[in-house]
């Protein structure tokens, strides 16, 4: 699962200008917290701490300009809480981001 680099980059440069110093802050950035989130959301056991950890890592992708971030996080918000399908395709998000 790719993530949706088009509209994030462009969003991205928008905020960074000219300085790629700050646009690879900002890429860490939410990179760090996507991994924080799908590490939050991995380890929820009820209803509540599933929706409240899908539910930021939905805002996490609006916030990025991320359609595809938002989408799966919308997924997992439909979903059972451990759904490992869900879990799994956060978790190639993740792991595509990284190696960016």
């Amino acid at each position: 699962m790719a993530y949706d680099s088009g509209r994030m980059d462009a969003n991205l440069a928008a905020a960074a200008g000219e300085d790629p110093v700050l646009m690879a802050e900002l890429r860490a950035a939410f990179a760090q917290s996507v991994a924080q989130h799908v590490d939050l959301l991995s380890r929820a056991r009820c209803d509540g701490n599933w929706e409240m950890a899908a539910s930021r890592l939905r805002g996490l992708g609006h916030s990025f300009h991320s359609e595809r971030l938002a989408q799966l996080a919308e997924d997992a918000l439909s979903s059972a809480p451990g759904d490992p399908v869900a879990l799994r395709k956060l978790r190639e998000f993740e792991q595509d981001l990284q190696t960016r």
